[in-house]
């Protein structure tokens, strides 16, 4: 009570109210950088028990929306590739182009794992992600089901044999995409941003608390998907990837599968205007989940932006002493910060991400406001 007594007198009730909005956000900070985000590092599904001893057959369905010889050429060759010992790739072309399907089906009789099938475009009724795949998963012939996206590449041979074993421990089994490599800026805040928001759901995910996983690398069995009448939200052309997984995840029946050999990587196709396109029209589903995980993710954002600006209102009019406190608090953020994101970055296969991360720290929260007004507005490519 004296000390209190006397920082009151040296500073007024201001400067007592700033140190605690100081302390109590980056006590929140610190909850979610070592509680939370460092439980990634330290995570094995092994742990679980298992309910079953055998790595099951596995169905990779992959839509295909265009006439994508990039994805023939260059990524489906990396799926076909993995190192696994029963497993075949369907692929769902929707498109109207006769010669490629032909060229597309042409494949199996050097690759006997792939089998084709065709939705024929029609710009009248356009046919969603969730439709194709709901045509892949009643084509496939097994019980056990991968999806990917004809964006995504698999890091090594080893991908498809971690998530299958993640069948193992599970119904569902989800695992991380990272973004394409690339130099500068842009690329570089592309896939921080990518870490970063995965690391939410991953790290609830390890909690035992899941709410979604990611469209590039995911799965479930027939059962489940059939045990629900199907993908939900049909209204929207997204969502399979989190508004119906928080219709099927429990507690005991997800396996996260955390490991750079199971990592895949998202092409880019654009730059800054074309990610922020795509952050609002994924973006859009984020009003519809629960009201536990909307704050779970809003609190890390907000807790850092108020530590920031009370760090700034300490800097602009309190003592020299008291300034030199702020900037002591700030690098003890800082330090914890670098060192839990270098420990997520190592488990997930991202590199290069720590030393710069300074500049996600502070112009992210900056970001993350101007997507939130630009969902403010209706994206009529979600709605049906």
């Amino acid at each position: 009570m004296h000390f209190y007594d006397t920082f009151l007198a040296c500073y007024g009730w201001e400067g007592a109210a700033l140190a605690g909005a100081m302390l109590v956000m980056l006590a929140v900070q610190l909850y979610y950088y070592i509680g939370v985000y460092g439980r990634i590092a330290g995570y094995r599904d092994s742990r679980r028990a298992a309910t079953r001893s055998e790595e099951p057959p596995v169905s990779v369905v992959v839509p295909l929306f265009s006439e994508d010889y990039s994805f023939v050429e260059e990524r489906l060759p990396l799926i076909l590739a993995q190192n696994y010992s029963v497993f075949e790739v369907i692929i769902v072309y929707v498109g109207h182009d006769s010669d490629f399907y032909e060229d597309l089906s042409q494949l199996k009789g050097t690759f006997p794992q792939i089998f084709t099938t065709k939705i024929q475009l029609d710009p009248r009724f356009p046919i969603s992600r969730k439709m194709a795949l709901n045509v892949g998963i009643k084509s496939a012939h097994y019980e056990h089901l991968v999806f990917t996206s004809t964006d995504a590449v698999p890091q090594s041979d080893r991908w498809l044999a971690l998530m299958a074993k993640g069948f193992t421990r599970g119904e569902i089994v989800v695992g991380y995409c990272g973004m394409e490599y690339g130099k500068g800026f842009t690329p570089y805040m592309m896939r921080v941003w990518r870490m970063m928001h995965s690391a939410n759901w991953i790290a609830r995910a390890v909690r035992h608390r899941p709410y979604r996983g990611t469209l590039h690398n995911f799965g479930f069995t027939k059962s489940l998907y059939f045990g629900v009448n199907g993908f939900s939200h049909l209204n929207m052309n997204i969502g399979e990837d989190d508004l119906f997984m928080q219709r099927v995840m429990r507690r005991d029946n997800v396996s996260v599968i955390l490991s750079p050999r199971a990592t895949l990587r998202e092409k880019r196709w654009g730059g800054m205007r074309w990610w922020m396109s795509q952050l609002r029209y994924f973006g859009s589903a984020f009003r519809f989940y629960p009201a536990a995980v909307r704050s779970f993710v809003g609190w890390e954002i907000g807790s850092r932006s108020l530590f920031f600006f009370s760090v700034l209102a300490a800097l602009a009019v309190m003592p020299v002493e008291y300034k030199l406190a702020a900037l002591l608090l700030l690098l003890v953020r800082y330090a914890v910060v670098v060192i839990e994101v270098r420990r997520v970055a190592a488990r997930l296969g991202e590199a290069g991400i720590a030393g710069r991360y300074f500049i996600y720290d502070l112009l992210s929260p900056l970001w993350e406001a101007a997507l939130r007004i630009m969902l403010l507005r209706r994206d009529e490519r979600v709605w049906r």
